[in-house]
């Protein structure tokens, strides 16, 4: 049997999944699959994303500086993350979430033609991790 890799799905960090859940839902258009406390997944169209809660706050009363931070979910990790999404119709999509007011400040101009061969643009979560939409210039 021959290995073909099919999909990849994001897990983004946040510092409270409902807060989230609720951001995703409300202003980028994802419908949510499953909650259940800190962890979530929300897809619009094919595209599927998962958040996971980073709110242990433990590592700010550590004793000494020498123990290390290592529960995996401390709270500095939220708002680390980026990903990309293939957009078909992304100058649509510009219009959509700018209008929710939930853009990047590199891309509040419009969606940009880059020299390797996309249209896109950037947005921020509450947390500020980046999800960039694009479109292959040739589509």
């Amino acid at each position: 049997m021959t290995v073909s890799l099919s999909q990849t799905i994001p897990a983004l960090p946040v510092r409270d999944a409902a807060a989230a859940v609720a951001f995703y839902r409300d202003q980028l258009g994802f419908e949510v699959l499953h909650h259940d406390g800190g962890f979530a997944v929300m897809a619009r169209d094919e595209v599927v994303l998962h958040l996971w809660e980073a709110s242990d706050e433990s590592w700010r009363e550590r004793d000494s500086v020498e123990r290390p931070v290592r529960s995996g979910s401390e709270s500095f990790i939220a708002g680390t993350a980026s990903c990309r999404v293939v957009a078909e119709g992304v100058d649509e999509l510009f219009e959509e979430l700018a209008a929710n007011g939930v853009l990047h400040p590199v891309s509040k101009g419009g969606v940009d033609d880059t020299d390797f061969g996309t249209r896109e643009f950037a947005t921020l979560d509450l947390d500020g991790n980046l999800v960039t939409f694009f479109q292959w210039a040739s589509e």
